[in-house]
Protein backbone atom coordinates (compact mmCIF):
# COMPACT_ATOMS: atom_id res chain seq x y z
CA UNK A 1 0.00 0.00 0.00
CA UNK A 2 1.22 3.68 -1.35
CA UNK A 3 1.63 6.44 1.55
CA UNK A 4 2.09 9.95 0.84
CA UNK A 5 5.03 11.49 2.88
CA UNK A 6 2.73 13.42 4.73
CA UNK A 7 0.68 10.08 5.67
CA UNK A 8 4.00 8.58 6.93
CA UNK A 9 5.29 11.62 9.14
CA UNK A 10 1.21 11.92 10.51
CA UNK A 11 1.77 7.95 11.31
CA UNK A 12 5.57 8.33 12.88
CA UNK A 13 4.17 11.01 14.97
CA UNK A 14 1.49 8.82 16.29
CA UNK A 15 4.35 6.37 17.13
CA UNK A 16 5.94 8.58 19.19
CA UNK A 17 3.44 10.22 21.33
CA UNK A 18 2.23 6.18 22.04
CA UNK A 19 6.08 5.49 23.22
CA UNK A 20 6.12 9.31 25.03
CA UNK A 21 2.29 8.31 26.34
CA UNK A 22 3.48 4.08 27.65
CA UNK A 23 6.40 6.00 29.54
CA UNK A 24 4.45 8.63 31.39
CA UNK A 25 1.40 5.73 32.46
CA UNK A 26 4.68 3.68 34.03
CA UNK A 27 5.96 6.87 35.80
CA UNK A 28 2.57 7.26 36.81
CA UNK A 29 2.13 3.93 38.29
CA UNK A 30 5.07 4.70 40.42
CA UNK A 31 4.31 8.38 40.96
CA UNK A 32 0.45 8.16 41.31
CA UNK A 33 0.11 11.42 42.78
CA UNK A 34 2.75 13.38 40.43
CA UNK A 35 1.97 16.55 38.02
CA UNK A 36 2.10 16.66 33.92
CA UNK A 37 5.82 18.00 34.57
CA UNK A 38 6.90 16.24 37.49
CA UNK A 39 5.97 12.99 35.09
CA UNK A 40 7.77 13.83 32.46
CA UNK A 41 11.16 14.74 34.47
CA UNK A 42 10.52 11.85 36.82
CA UNK A 43 12.58 9.19 35.32
CA UNK A 44 15.59 11.33 34.46
CA UNK A 45 15.78 12.95 37.56
CA UNK A 46 15.22 9.65 40.12
CA UNK A 47 18.14 8.31 37.90
CA UNK A 48 20.17 12.03 38.34
CA UNK A 49 19.55 11.51 42.37
CA UNK A 50 20.84 7.91 42.46
CA UNK A 51 24.07 9.13 40.46
CA UNK A 52 24.57 11.70 42.58
CA UNK A 53 24.08 10.13 46.36
CA UNK A 54 25.11 6.65 45.60
CA UNK A 55 22.82 3.91 47.35
CA UNK A 56 22.21 0.72 47.39
CA UNK A 57 21.52 -1.66 43.79
CA UNK A 58 20.20 -5.09 44.10
CA UNK A 59 19.68 -7.04 41.02
CA UNK A 60 16.85 -9.69 41.62
CA UNK A 61 16.07 -12.59 39.29
CA UNK A 62 13.02 -15.04 39.27
CA UNK A 63 14.06 -18.14 41.22
CA UNK A 64 13.12 -21.07 37.95
CA UNK A 65 13.63 -24.13 40.16
CA UNK A 66 11.27 -22.58 42.75
CA UNK A 67 8.63 -21.79 40.04
CA UNK A 68 8.66 -25.04 38.52
CA UNK A 69 8.40 -26.66 42.04
CA UNK A 70 5.35 -24.38 42.46
CA UNK A 71 3.73 -25.18 39.02
CA UNK A 72 4.57 -29.11 39.87
CA UNK A 73 2.58 -29.16 43.27
CA UNK A 74 -0.28 -27.12 41.52
CA UNK A 75 -0.46 -30.01 38.43
CA UNK A 76 0.16 -32.16 41.05
CA UNK A 77 -3.14 -31.17 42.97
CA UNK A 78 -5.02 -30.89 39.84
CA UNK A 79 -4.20 -34.71 38.56
CA UNK A 80 -5.58 -35.70 41.93
CA UNK A 81 -8.90 -33.96 41.22
CA UNK A 82 -9.00 -34.60 37.60
CA UNK A 83 -8.71 -38.40 38.26
CA UNK A 84 -10.89 -38.09 41.08
CA UNK A 85 -13.86 -36.70 39.38
CA UNK A 86 -13.63 -38.84 36.13
CA UNK A 87 -13.50 -41.92 38.50
CA UNK A 88 -10.51 -43.22 37.54
CA UNK A 89 -8.86 -45.57 39.64
CA UNK A 90 -4.72 -44.66 40.03
CA UNK A 91 -1.83 -44.98 42.26
CA UNK A 92 1.72 -43.34 42.61
CA UNK A 93 0.62 -40.00 41.97
CA UNK A 94 4.04 -38.07 42.19
CA UNK A 95 6.06 -35.19 41.02
CA UNK A 96 9.87 -34.83 40.90
CA UNK A 97 12.07 -32.68 38.42
CA UNK A 98 9.74 -30.98 35.57
CA UNK A 99 7.95 -34.21 35.57
CA UNK A 100 4.42 -35.23 37.34
CA UNK A 101 3.76 -39.01 36.81
CA UNK A 102 0.70 -40.95 37.69
CA UNK A 103 -0.40 -45.48 36.97
CA UNK A 104 -3.84 -45.73 35.62
CA UNK A 105 -5.07 -48.85 37.13
CA UNK A 106 -7.69 -50.14 35.08
CA UNK A 107 -6.11 -50.10 31.51
CA UNK A 108 -9.64 -49.92 29.91
CA UNK A 109 -9.28 -46.28 31.85
CA UNK A 110 -6.64 -45.01 30.35
CA UNK A 111 -8.34 -42.82 27.23
CA UNK A 112 -10.60 -41.62 29.62
CA UNK A 113 -7.54 -40.42 31.60
CA UNK A 114 -5.72 -38.94 28.85
CA UNK A 115 -9.03 -36.94 27.97
CA UNK A 116 -9.29 -35.81 31.37
CA UNK A 117 -5.77 -34.66 31.24
CA UNK A 118 -6.05 -33.16 27.95
CA UNK A 119 -6.69 -29.55 30.04
CA UNK A 120 -2.62 -29.74 30.76
CA UNK A 121 -1.96 -29.99 27.21
CA UNK A 122 -4.01 -27.39 25.01
CA UNK A 123 -1.90 -24.48 23.92
CA UNK A 124 -2.10 -21.51 26.32
CA UNK A 125 -3.90 -19.22 24.40
CA UNK A 126 -2.33 -15.64 23.37
CA UNK A 127 -0.61 -14.08 20.30
CA UNK A 128 1.85 -17.42 19.98
CA UNK A 129 0.03 -19.92 21.75
CA UNK A 130 2.40 -22.31 23.55
CA UNK A 131 2.40 -25.60 24.86
CA UNK A 132 3.38 -25.45 28.05
CA UNK A 133 2.36 -29.52 29.19
CA UNK A 134 3.81 -32.39 27.19
CA UNK A 135 1.67 -35.45 27.98
CA UNK A 136 3.42 -39.16 26.96
CA UNK A 137 3.07 -42.71 28.31
CA UNK A 138 6.47 -44.13 28.17
CA UNK A 139 5.08 -47.54 29.27
CA UNK A 140 1.41 -48.91 28.84
CA UNK A 141 -1.14 -47.15 31.84
CA UNK A 142 1.88 -45.02 33.34
CA UNK A 143 1.31 -41.19 32.12
CA UNK A 144 3.60 -38.45 32.02
CA UNK A 145 3.02 -34.68 32.12
CA UNK A 146 6.14 -33.00 31.22
CA UNK A 147 6.71 -29.37 31.53
CA UNK A 148 8.35 -28.04 28.84
CA UNK A 149 11.03 -24.96 28.03
CA UNK A 150 8.08 -22.74 26.40
CA UNK A 151 6.82 -23.71 29.46
CA UNK A 152 9.35 -22.07 32.26
CA UNK A 153 9.71 -19.36 29.65
CA UNK A 154 5.91 -18.77 29.81
CA UNK A 155 5.73 -19.18 33.72
CA UNK A 156 8.84 -16.97 33.92
CA UNK A 157 7.78 -14.25 31.83
CA UNK A 158 4.50 -14.31 33.96
CA UNK A 159 6.14 -14.19 37.10
CA UNK A 160 8.18 -11.41 36.08
CA UNK A 161 5.11 -9.15 35.39
CA UNK A 162 3.36 -9.76 38.61
CA UNK A 163 7.13 -9.90 40.59
CA UNK A 164 7.52 -6.16 39.11
CA UNK A 165 4.66 -4.99 40.80
CA UNK A 166 5.18 -6.79 44.47
CA UNK A 167 8.62 -5.71 44.79
CA UNK A 168 7.42 -1.88 43.40
CA UNK A 169 4.69 -2.13 46.24
CA UNK A 170 7.16 -3.66 48.71
CA UNK A 171 9.40 -1.05 47.99
CA UNK A 172 7.71 2.32 48.36
CA UNK A 173 6.28 1.30 50.95
CA UNK A 174 9.28 0.17 53.23
CA UNK A 175 10.43 3.77 53.77
CA UNK A 176 12.54 3.96 50.29
CA UNK A 177 13.34 7.15 49.33
CA UNK A 178 12.72 7.96 45.40
CA UNK A 179 13.30 4.06 44.43
CA UNK A 180 13.72 2.72 40.92
CA UNK A 181 12.39 -0.50 40.11
CA UNK A 182 13.51 -1.82 36.13
CA UNK A 183 13.14 -5.00 34.55
CA UNK A 184 16.98 -6.48 33.56
CA UNK A 185 16.15 -8.82 30.42
CA UNK A 186 13.44 -11.60 30.94
CA UNK A 187 14.27 -12.97 34.07
CA UNK A 188 15.88 -10.09 36.41
CA UNK A 189 14.29 -6.57 38.39
CA UNK A 190 16.96 -4.08 39.27
CA UNK A 191 16.52 -2.04 42.39
CA UNK A 192 18.31 1.11 43.13
CA UNK A 193 17.85 2.95 45.98
CA UNK A 194 19.37 6.16 46.39
CA UNK A 195 21.29 6.73 49.53
CA UNK A 196 20.86 3.64 51.53
CA UNK A 197 23.91 2.48 52.59
CA UNK A 198 23.03 -1.08 55.02
CA UNK A 199 20.20 -2.83 52.70
CA UNK A 200 19.90 -5.75 55.47
CA UNK A 201 16.16 -5.51 56.50
CA UNK A 202 15.59 -4.26 52.92
CA UNK A 203 16.91 -7.37 51.46
CA UNK A 204 14.98 -9.20 53.53
CA UNK A 205 11.32 -8.11 52.97
CA UNK A 206 12.33 -8.35 49.00
CA UNK A 207 13.96 -12.01 49.51
CA UNK A 208 10.72 -13.56 51.37
CA UNK A 209 8.45 -15.18 48.55
CA UNK A 210 5.20 -13.86 51.78
CA UNK A 211 3.49 -16.56 51.36
CA UNK A 212 0.92 -16.81 53.83
CA UNK A 213 -2.17 -19.45 55.00
CA UNK A 214 -4.13 -20.48 58.19
CA UNK A 215 -4.29 -24.12 58.18
CA UNK A 216 -5.64 -26.43 61.33
CA UNK A 217 -3.17 -27.86 63.55
CA UNK A 218 -3.63 -31.68 63.46
CA UNK A 219 -3.86 -32.97 67.28
CA UNK A 220 -4.65 -36.45 65.72
CA UNK A 221 -1.72 -37.56 66.09
CA UNK A 222 1.33 -36.51 68.66
CA UNK A 223 3.84 -34.58 66.35
CA UNK A 224 6.52 -36.59 67.92
CA UNK A 225 5.53 -39.57 67.00
CA UNK A 226 5.07 -37.73 63.20
CA UNK A 227 9.10 -36.71 63.65
CA UNK A 228 9.99 -39.90 64.82
CA UNK A 229 7.85 -42.16 61.90
CA UNK A 230 5.96 -40.28 59.67
CA UNK A 231 3.54 -37.55 59.15
CA UNK A 232 0.02 -39.24 58.94
CA UNK A 233 -1.70 -38.94 55.58
CA UNK A 234 -2.50 -35.09 54.60
CA UNK A 235 -0.65 -33.25 57.35
CA UNK A 236 2.94 -32.15 57.27
CA UNK A 237 5.72 -31.12 60.08
CA UNK A 238 6.27 -27.43 59.81
CA UNK A 239 8.71 -25.18 62.54
CA UNK A 240 8.02 -22.14 64.16
CA UNK A 241 10.45 -19.32 63.91
CA UNK A 242 11.53 -19.83 67.75
CA UNK A 243 14.91 -20.73 68.33
CA UNK A 244 15.14 -23.57 68.54
CA UNK A 245 12.63 -23.61 66.74
CA UNK A 246 9.43 -25.93 67.68
CA UNK A 247 7.37 -28.20 65.78
CA UNK A 248 4.21 -28.45 65.02
CA UNK A 249 1.90 -31.21 62.69
CA UNK A 250 0.00 -29.01 60.25
CA UNK A 251 -2.84 -30.28 58.17
CA UNK A 252 -2.08 -29.28 54.52
CA UNK A 253 -5.18 -28.18 53.52
CA UNK A 254 -5.29 -24.60 53.53
CA UNK A 255 -8.07 -22.72 55.36
CA UNK A 256 -7.88 -19.34 54.07
CA UNK A 257 -4.77 -17.97 52.16
CA UNK A 258 -2.94 -14.54 52.45
CA UNK A 259 -4.54 -14.10 48.87
CA UNK A 260 -7.71 -12.84 50.72
CA UNK A 261 -6.06 -10.44 52.82
CA UNK A 262 -6.92 -6.64 51.56
CA UNK A 263 -5.27 -4.97 54.20
CA UNK A 264 -2.15 -5.40 57.50
CA UNK A 265 -0.82 -2.97 59.29
CA UNK A 266 1.35 -2.87 62.38
CA UNK A 267 0.15 -2.48 65.71
CA UNK A 268 0.13 -2.91 69.50
CA UNK A 269 -1.68 -5.18 71.63
CA UNK A 270 -1.50 -3.69 75.04
CA UNK A 271 -3.25 -7.33 76.75
CA UNK A 272 -0.10 -9.25 75.79
CA UNK A 273 2.11 -6.30 76.01
CA UNK A 274 3.90 -7.18 72.08
CA UNK A 275 3.46 -5.75 68.82
CA UNK A 276 1.37 -7.79 66.48
CA UNK A 277 -0.08 -7.54 63.27
CA UNK A 278 -3.87 -6.43 62.13
CA UNK A 279 -5.20 -7.63 59.27
CA UNK A 280 -8.52 -7.73 57.52
CA UNK A 281 -10.22 -10.54 54.89
CA UNK A 282 -12.11 -9.88 51.66
CA UNK A 283 -15.68 -11.44 51.87
CA UNK A 284 -14.91 -14.61 50.45
CA UNK A 285 -11.59 -14.93 53.39
CA UNK A 286 -14.46 -13.69 55.98
CA UNK A 287 -16.51 -16.52 55.07
CA UNK A 288 -14.33 -19.52 55.24
CA UNK A 289 -12.36 -18.24 58.72
CA UNK A 290 -15.81 -18.00 59.91
CA UNK A 291 -16.93 -21.53 58.59
CA UNK A 292 -13.85 -22.75 59.53
CA UNK A 293 -13.27 -20.96 63.02
CA UNK A 294 -16.83 -21.97 63.80
CA UNK A 295 -16.83 -25.86 63.75
CA UNK A 296 -13.22 -25.60 65.60
CA UNK A 297 -13.57 -24.23 68.46
CA UNK A 298 -11.05 -25.63 71.22
CA UNK A 299 -8.45 -26.67 68.82
CA UNK A 300 -5.31 -24.80 67.32
CA UNK A 301 -5.19 -23.43 64.23
CA UNK A 302 -1.37 -22.41 62.72
CA UNK A 303 -0.93 -18.97 60.82
CA UNK A 304 2.36 -20.13 58.52
CA UNK A 305 4.49 -17.78 56.53
CA UNK A 306 6.92 -18.93 53.39
CA UNK A 307 6.30 -22.66 55.37
CA UNK A 308 7.44 -21.67 58.86
CA UNK A 309 4.71 -21.03 61.80
CA UNK A 310 4.32 -18.16 62.82
CA UNK A 311 1.92 -19.02 65.82
CA UNK A 312 -0.57 -21.30 66.65
CA UNK A 313 -3.05 -19.95 69.12
CA UNK A 314 -6.44 -21.65 69.89
CA UNK A 315 -9.81 -21.02 68.85
CA UNK A 316 -12.01 -20.10 71.94
CA UNK A 317 -14.53 -18.36 69.89
CA UNK A 318 -16.10 -18.24 66.44
CA UNK A 319 -14.27 -15.58 64.22
CA UNK A 320 -17.02 -13.88 62.11
CA UNK A 321 -15.87 -10.32 61.61
CA UNK A 322 -13.77 -11.12 58.84
CA UNK A 323 -10.65 -9.49 60.83
CA UNK A 324 -7.71 -10.74 62.97
CA UNK A 325 -4.25 -10.04 64.49
CA UNK A 326 -0.94 -12.15 63.83
CA UNK A 327 1.54 -12.51 66.81
CA UNK A 328 4.94 -14.34 66.94
CA UNK A 329 7.39 -12.46 68.94
CA UNK A 330 7.98 -9.55 66.57
CA UNK A 331 9.98 -6.51 67.50
CA UNK A 332 8.38 -3.25 66.08
CA UNK A 333 10.27 -3.54 62.89
CA UNK A 334 9.64 -7.32 62.11
CA UNK A 335 5.84 -6.34 62.57
CA UNK A 336 6.29 -3.50 59.91
CA UNK A 337 7.71 -5.39 57.48
CA UNK A 338 5.47 -8.36 57.77
CA UNK A 339 2.48 -5.97 57.21
CA UNK A 340 4.58 -4.93 54.03
CA UNK A 341 4.43 -8.42 52.94
CA UNK A 342 0.89 -9.19 53.77
CA UNK A 343 0.11 -5.58 51.68
CA UNK A 344 1.95 -6.58 48.83
CA UNK A 345 0.67 -10.00 48.17
CA UNK A 346 3.19 -13.30 47.97
CA UNK A 347 5.72 -13.15 45.06
CA UNK A 348 4.64 -16.26 42.53
CA UNK A 349 8.13 -17.61 42.73
CA UNK A 350 11.22 -16.61 45.08
CA UNK A 351 13.38 -13.82 43.77
CA UNK A 352 16.88 -14.71 44.62
CA UNK A 353 19.62 -11.94 44.98
CA UNK A 354 22.06 -12.00 42.24
CA UNK A 355 24.32 -8.99 42.70
CA UNK A 356 24.61 -6.46 45.25
CA UNK A 357 26.63 -3.11 45.40
CA UNK A 358 26.70 -0.23 46.88
CA UNK A 359 27.50 2.69 44.98
CA UNK A 360 29.22 6.19 46.27
CA UNK A 361 28.63 9.10 45.76
CA UNK A 362 29.06 9.95 42.07
CA UNK A 363 28.84 6.46 40.85
CA UNK A 364 32.00 5.17 42.17
CA UNK A 365 31.45 1.26 43.55
CA UNK A 366 31.99 0.25 46.90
Amino acid sequence: MWFSRLTKTLIWLAVAVMVVFGVMLGALAMKPDGTLEDLLAWLPKRQASFDRQGGSQILLEVDKDDLIKNRLETVRDDVRSLLRDARIGYTGLAGSGREVKVRISDPAQIDAAKTALRIFTDPVAGANPVEEIALDEPEPGLLKLTITDAGVKLRTSMALVRSMDVVKLRVSESGASEPIVQQQGDDQILVQVPGLRTPVRFKDILGRTGKLTFQMVDTSWPVQDALDNRPPRGSSVLYSQDDPPVPYLVEDRVVVSGDSIVDAKATYNSAMNEPVVSFNFDSKGTTRFAQATSQNVGKPFAMILDNQVLSAPVIREPILGGSGQISGNFTNESAKDLAVLLRSGPLPARLKIVEERTIAPGGGQN
